[in-house]
This record gives C-alpha cells, sequence and structure tokens, in this order.
C-alpha cells in the first residue's frame, strides 16, 4: 500500500540532509520526483446551496475509505460525531456531537431512503438508533444536517440529522471475505441485475433513455472481540431494491431484513480490577445478553417537472428487541441480583409527500407533510436471574402516532445575500395502556419550530451563515401518562410535564 502523506518529521528530514549535502564537495546524488499527493475533498461543493456551515454530504468512495469495527462508525465521517459502545456488539451505540450526549439517538435522527431509524417509546431509550441494518457498502450518499435549522427534520434531531440513501443500481458487483483478530469474520454478496440491458437477440438499435435494475445484497459477520467472555456476536443482513427511472418519473421498492444476537459483558467495577478480582477485559454476569431484528419494506416515487418537483414515500416495519443488562450487580437485590430484561415489539409505518417549486433560477418554496405510527404490543421491563424472570416492573402497550407538516423556502435577494426561513407544525397522540391502569391514559399535544438561515457570499468561494431555530424531542409515552412509580409504588407525575422538551 501506498502512503498516501510523509510525516512533518520525515519531510524535514529529507529537506536538511538536501542542504547538507549541497555544502560538501562530493557529488550530489541523483533527485527523485515524490510522487503527487492528491486530497480529496467532499462529495460536493455546496456553495449557493448549504442552509450553514453544519450541511454536508459523504459519497460512497469517502465511506468505503474508512474502517469500520462497529456498524454505528459510518457516522463518524460527519464532523464532531464520536461513537462508542458498550454492552455487546449488537446493542445501538452511544453517540456524541458537539457538546451534545445522544444517548442512543435521542436528539439525532437517522433515516435511510426515507424510513426513520429511530424508535420512540422504546424499551432502551428514548430516539434509539441501532445502524445494523444497514450494510455500508449499499450506501451511494449519506447527507448531514447539525442544529435545529431545517424545517423538513422534525422530532429527535435537535442536535442534527443524518440521511443514508442506498445505492439504485451498484456500479459493480461485489464479493468480499473479512477474517481478523478475535475470531472476526464477514461476507458480502451484492450486484445489480440490469433489467433495462438489451436481452441478447434483440433487434433494437437505439438504447432507451429508461432504466431499471433490481440490486440485492446479503451479509454474514460474526465477532468475538477482545473480552474473556467471548461476544459471539453475530448478524445477518438481507437487501433487496428494485428501481425504475422512466422519463421524469422514478420508482423504488426496497426490502430490507436484519437479524443479529450477540453476549455481553456489562460494565465492570474498576475497584474489582484494581484489586486483581478480574482482568479489565473481564466480566461478572456470564448470562447477559441480547438479540434484535428488524425487517421493513419501503417505497418511493419521485417526478422532476421544469417548475416543480414531487415526492412520495412510505415505510412499514416489524422491529423486536429482547436485552440483558446487569448494571449493579447485587446493590438492589442481595439475593436474586440486579439482572433486568428489557423487551420491545412493534410494528411501524409511515410516510413523507412534498412538493418542490422553482421560482426561477435560484428562488425555491418546498412544502411537506410526514406522518409516523408505531404500534407496540407488550413493551416491558423485567427483574431477572440468568434471563429467567423473577418479576415484571412495568409492562405496556402503546400506540404512538404523529404528524408534522412543513414550510421551507430560498430567496435569493441579490448576489450575495439569500434567506431561508422555514416553519413546522407537530402534533402528537400518546394511548398507553398498562397493566397498572393508574399508569393508562391518552394525551395529544402539538408544538410549532420556526427556523431562519441568513446566507452571506459567496467571496473568494466562502459563505457566512447566521442561523437560528427551535428544535424538540419527544418524550417517552410511558412518561406522559405515568402517576404511580412502578418500583416505589408513590405516586409521580408525567416526564417533563408535555410530551416533549
Amino acid at each position: 500500500m501506498k502512503p498516501k502523506h510523509l510525516s512533518p518529521l520525515l519531510i524535514t528530514y529529507l529537506t536538511i540532509s538536501a542542504t547538507a549535502q549541497e555544502t560538501t564537495s562530493s557529488p550530489a546524488p541523483a533527485t527523485r520526483e515524490l510522487e503527487a499527493l492528491i486530497v480529496t475533498g467532499k462529495a460536493e461543493s455546496l456553495i449557493g446551496e448549504a442552509p450553514s456551515a453544519s450541511k454536508g454530504q459523504a459519497n460512497s468512495e469517502e465511506l468505503m475509505e474508512r474502517p469500520y469495527l462497529r456498524r454505528g462508525e459510518i457516522l463518524e465521517v460527519v464532523p464532531g460525531v464520536v461513537i462508542t459502545q458498550h454492552s455487546g456488539d449488537g446493542k445501538a451505540n452511544q453517540y456524541f456531537v458537539r457538546g451534545f450526549n445522544l444517548d442512543h439517538g435521542t436528539d439525532f435522527s437517522v433515516s435511510m431512503d426515507g424510513q426513520p431509524v429511530n424508535f420512540v417509546t422504546h424499551a432502551h431509550g428514548q430516539g434509539y438508533a441501532d445502524l445494523s441494518p444497514i450494510i455500508p457498502e449499499m450506501v451511494e450518499t449519506l447527507d448531514y444536517w447539525k442544529g435545529p435549522f431545517y424545517g423538513q427534520l422534525g422530532d429527535l434531531s435537535t442536535a442534527g440529522a443524518a440521511k443514508f440513501r442506498f445505492f439504485d443500481m451498484l456500479p459493480q458487483g461485489i464479493a468480499a471475505v473479512g477474517i481478523g483478530e478475535d475470531n472476526f469474520y464477514r461476507g458480502l454478496i451484492a450486484d445489480t441485475i440490469d433489467l433495462s440491458a438489451p436481452t441478447p437477440g434483440s433487434k433494437s438499435i437505439s438504447p432507451s433513455t429508461d432504466r431499471s435494475g433490481l440490486t440485492y445484497a446479503l451479509e454474514y459477520n460474526y465477532y468475538d472481540g477482545p473480552w474473556i467472555r467471548e461476544g459471539n456476536s453475530q448478524r445477518i443482513n438481507g437487501f433487496l431494491k428494485y428501481f425504475k427511472q422512466s422519463g421524469n418519473d422514478t420508482f423504488s421498492l426496497t426490502a430490507m431484513g436484519y437479524d443479529g444476537d450477540w453476549d455481553s459483558t456489562d460494565q465492570i467495577p474498576k475497584r474489582l480490577i484494581d484489586s486483581g478480582g478480574i482482568d479489565r477485559f473481564g466480566n461478572i454476569d456470564n448470562s447477559v445478553r441480547g438479540e434484535s431484528s428488524r425487517y421493513s419494506l419501503m417505497g418511493a416515487w419521485d417526478r422532476d417537472l421544469s417548475d416543480c418537483k414531487l415526492h412520495a414515500d412510505f415505510y412499514v416495519g416489524k422491529y423486536e428487541l429482547d436485552l440483558f443488562s446487569n448494571f449493579t450487580y447485587f446493590l438492589n437485590d442481595p439475593v436474586n441480583g440486579d439482572q433486568f430484561e428489557q423487551q420491545d415489539g412493534r410494528w411501524f409505518f409511515g410516510g413523507e409527500v412534498r412538493r418542490e417549486w422553482d421560482f426561477g433560477e435560484k428562488d425555491k418554496l418546498t412544502i411537506g407533510f410526514q406522518t409516523r405510527h408505531d404500534i407496540i404490543d407488550g413493551i416491558g421491563l423485567y427483574n431477572t436471574t440468568n434471563t429467567i424472570r423473577n418479576s415484571a416492573v412495568r409492562v405496556d402497550d402503546v400506540f404512538e402516532s404523529t404528524a408534522g407538516v412543513y414550510a421551507t423556502a430560498n430567496w435569493q435577494v441579490n448576489d450575495w445575500f439569500r434567506v431561508q426561513p422555514g416553519l413546522r407544525a407537530d402534533a402528537f397522540y400518546f394511548d398507553v395502556e398498562s397493566d397498572n391502569p393508574a399508569n393508562s391514559g391518552d394525551e395529544t399535544d402539538a408544538i410549532v419550530s420556526p427556523k431562519l438561515s441568513l446566507i452571506f457570499g459567496p467571496w473568494a468561494d466562502t459563505e457566512f451563515y447566521a442561523n437560528a431555530g427551535m428544535g424538540f424531542h419527544s418524550n417517552d409515552a410511558r412518561g406522559t401518562t405515568i402517576s404511580i412509580d412502578p418500583v416505589t409504588g408513590l405516586p409521580a407525575g408525567p416526564i417533563g410535564g408535555d410530551l416533549w422538551i
């Protein structure tokens, strides 16, 4: 592999050597021209388009140049985003972005071809965003935004958002096998069947402008990790996408499937490591583990006309998680231990329609409608010992529904100044049926979020931005109807007092 750069130390050394040799009487050695250093920037220049300095895009080439051990590390292509992990490789990562601890995705919205990755009212945490269903090689572009300045982004996007867009048709087929330390194994096969190509023996003398294809991918991944207790982490991912472009219309239908399970080590006490009781790669509870699956179907349609663009998409899916954890061991229950189980099972569906009008060369107006619905059956928290349930802390059936409308505009005032105002309104409906009737109920509410971006320039290929906006994330539906603490049995009030914070 050829080095892409020389370190400053090496460059200094070469310079000093050349200078020293010039002062001697011995013949100067033959000079060798160094290979050109090519620095590649972002996917494309967004000067004249971006509403803020924190809007960007990464293409497939940039993504594939980065090494990945954890699937969530794909998001580290976003400047300022840091990904960590705990409690097994199958669990959603911990996300951090420039001053925000996003937990598992509470304030950072992620979507893939229009389908939201985050889950609301999740068994493990609000906004839980597990990127395990994504096959990195199938990602064509990753668009990202930071801050609450964008009208098209609603719930769970206070700190920002990322949108994965998958290839409609792969530029070439892929067959890859990877083997690494700690029993890392990965296999991938992916390709596109070009349905628009002329069939053998066809008498067509001119190729059609229409394009269509069927793209498929299948991935298997196994990893034990460096831990004394083997991780036994394995995932199977499937991807199938039909794409058709005809005239001004494009259509796609995508099916995705993910199934994974893992063993984990959980957090361990530092004092036990310091005393020599366990190794720093050791563990205490040998039974904590997890398993998860997600199957979904997505469809999208676009029409590109001379004066406007139309878009519509939908998604429907089924998701399950069964997660066992043990953070405090025998602190609360010296007899049975503190292990607990979080279980989540749901159907989810929704979609978006929008229209974009072009007024002249640069002035635009976009109006859109988004909706999402989660039908959660038996979301539960249980006390367990060696993954066997001892008691139920709380079990609920939840229906959560949201609808949002937004409008954004781009007004080019003159050659060096443009304005991008935005306005968004979201309405929520929560219906909770709890195992304790006192914690059951339903709630409705709405929120309006104004946005404004002022862009100055460009001057010398540079723009300056002033942005302001309001954002929010919804609360767990169970927290909005609670009146009795399921652990202590004491009275409890709604979390935050609203459906969002």
